[in-house]
């Protein structure tokens, strides 16, 4: 692909006073702020929840009039919490299209202005008919998930306690991040059940946040090397196997076949962990570990790689706006290529590196290749 990330920028995460359309303008001012005069022509916009909860129509173009876009193109792109990926990967088809060739995408989300169960009632709109009807919501389903891995995994609780911790410690030098403060395993075992076996602090918060990257025709230290996207079936009742997510095993291979690297030129992942246990189901099915294995990098194990995971806090640290963390990850990736990444940045830097989205409960997953060029 003969794209690359420019710049980005953060509105950063967690309970803000500002509105959806100031939260936007706020990420995409940074990204835009070390272009110059470089004419954006193309505007996507990553959201999930601006009409149900926010009263918000006709975003992208209210994004465009916020920060002075008008003359560009633009669309608006929605995939569940996997909008913000959803939307980079629509801004890369654009450039590589050839009809445009610098383009603004910004993700964003407003929810803690809403009560919980309000929220909880949006998020379970995505899922399936069958599902909502009965008063399914997304923890309930994850910790059927978990329940069915652990089933066929025995894995001890305090690994999924390890990772919220591991989350907490890293998002604590995170500036961006909604939680700045580390956590223990017994606090996170403390904190309430919010679905058996899922307690409080094994789940991603509601959160507020914007991102912002610019993409741009030709090469670059933060170059976009490979694509993938695929669907599962959206009740779970009709997958075959609850203890592994098919949409992203599929679109780990489309990503890694279009990028012609391999797994082990991984130095990076940011990964989709809206749940402790998710992270470990996210690993073995982008192939970085066999399945039932990922615990042994909680557990205290020997693990054969050098392999960064979630450097950023990922979701569990850096807080949940459902439309945005696809982009998040995406964004920190490029700035840990780019040697940007700050207070987070990894010694040495990454020649390679993966972000991973899901969508509504792993129905619409993605998978980004990010590399440099080596020197």
């Amino acid at each position: 692909m003969n794209c690359h990330i420019t710049a980005t920028g953060f509105a950063r995460f967690g309970r803000r006073p500002e509105p959806l359309v100031e939260l936007a303008a706020e990420a995409a001012g940074e990204a835009l702020a070390g272009l110059g005069r470089k004419p954006v022509d193309f505007l996507v916009v990553g959201n999930m929840l601006s009409g149900a909860i926010n009263g918000t129509e006709n975003l992208v173009s209210r994004v465009a009039n916020q920060v002075g876009l008008e003359t560009a193109a633009g669309l608006r792109v929605e995939a569940a919490s996997a909008s913000g990926a959803a939307a980079f990967h629509a801004a890369v088809q654009a450039v590589e299209g050839g009809g445009f060739e610098r383009v603004l995408v910004v993700a964003v989300e407003k929810m803690t202005d809403r009560p919980t169960a309000e929220v909880s009632s949006a998020l379970a709109h995505s899922l399936h008919p069958s599902e909502q009807v009965v008063g399914a919501t997304m923890p309930a389903l994850a910790a059927l998930v978990t329940q069915r891995y652990t089933q066929r995994y025995p894995t001890d609780p305090e690994v999924f306690d390890q990772v919220s911790v591991a989350a907490r410690a890293a998002s604590t030098r995170n500036p961006a991040a909604q939680f700045r403060a580390a956590v223990t395993g017994p606090e996170v075992r403390a904190s309430r059940v919010v679905a058996d076996p899922l307690h409080l602090l094994h789940c991603s918060a509601i959160s507020d946040g914007a991102v912002a990257v610019v993409v741009e025709r030709g090469e670059g230290p933060a170059r976009v090397a490979g694509l993938g996207q695929a669907f599962e079936a959206l009740a779970l009742v009709d997958r075959s196997d609850l203890t592994t997510f098919g949409a992203t095993r599929s679109a780990a291979e489309r990503a890694f076949s279009s990028s012609g690297g391999s797994r082990k030129d991984v130095g990076v992942v940011e990964v989709h962990d809206a749940f402790s246990p998710f992270l470990l189901i996210d690993l073995e099915d982008l192939g970085f570990d066999a399945p039932g294995t990922a615990s042994r990098r909680y557990s205290g194990d020997s693990v054969p790689d050098s392999l960064s995971v979630n450097p950023s806090g990922g979701i569990l640290g850096r807080g949940h706006p459902v439309g945005a963390s696809g982009l998040a990850g995406i964004a920190e990736v490029a700035r840990q290529l780019r040697g940007e990444a700050g207070t987070t940045q990894l010694d040495p830097r990454p020649q390679f590196g993966l972000a991973h989205s899901i969508g509504g409960l792993a129905s619409h997953n993605f998978v980004t290749l990010l590399g440099r060029a080596v020197g």
